[in-house]
């Protein structure tokens, strides 16, 4: 077999040693397709040729999609993480002052959001020092308020959780905070029967921290517990 003038011997004797290497090359063995389709002409169609290309194209869209499904494994895996510590952190408090501080402060910063607010209907409205002395994390309201609140979307009513932006705050729920929040999650609590519903409403700075788009099964494992929880506290 004779040699390539053109060809450096040692480069020559590099290739020949290790050709495995070459063929693992993907720009490399690019550049030769190309530099035989280049020396045979434009009148030459190359059928195997389009056939690789067509197939390197499908791996790349097949490797895009791995990294895809791989990013949103660990996204959810992260997200399944935060929701049990945040869990967790709730069964901790033995009294139920206590329990509510955790709620707005440290499940609030697990959960990486602005603001939580714990929403009980009552028939009773008189103002309670105690509740103001929680922070904000309790707020009374009229019975109805709960779904009124959720209709503000159409067709809310009917779902257990709705992820949204924040169009039109409401002091109520959110107080002083009210004009820097962006996007709320809001989870329907069954609190058993006999009882008035409640509500847990997430917040966030971020308009798409919270977007419909998003899944809820996460937030509504977080709601089932919760709602059990308070059911214990309200026993």
């Amino acid at each position: 077999m004779s040699s390539n003038p053109k060809l450096k011997d040692n480069l020559r004797a590099a290739i020949l040693a290790e050709p495995d290497a070459v063929l693992d090359d993907k720009d490399l063995m690019q550049a030769l397709v190309a530099a035989n389709e280049q020396a045979r002409g434009d009148n030459v169609i190359d059928l195997r040729g389009i056939a690789m290309q067509r197939l390197e194209a499908r791996l790349d869209r097949l490797e895009d999609t791995h990294r895809s499904v791989i990013a949103a494994a660990y996204e959810n895996l992260a997200g399944t993480n935060q929701v049990h510590r945040a869990i967790l952190r709730l069964l901790e408090p033995v009294e139920f002052e206590d329990f509510l501080r955790a709620l707005g402060n440290d499940v609030a910063e697990i959960l990486r959001v602005d603001h939580i607010t714990l929403v009980l209907e009552s028939t009773v409205t008189q103002d309670d020092p105690s509740v103001n002395d929680l922070g904000g994390v309790l707020t009374i309201a009229v019975p109805g308020f709960v779904d009124d609140y959720f209709t503000r979307d159409r067709n809310a009513s009917s779902r257990e959780v709705i992820l949204r932006e924040i169009k039109q705050p409401c002091p109520k729920i959110y107080g002083r905070k009210a004009a820097q929040l962006r996007s709320e999650a809001c989870l329907k609590l069954d609190l058993g029967e006999g009882r008035l519903p409640g509500m847990i409403v997430m917040a966030a700075s971020d308009p798409r921290h919270f977007t419909p788009q998003l899944g809820t099964d996460l937030l509504t494992f977080f709601a089932g517990v919760f709602e059990r929880s308070m059911r214990h506290w309200l026993s």
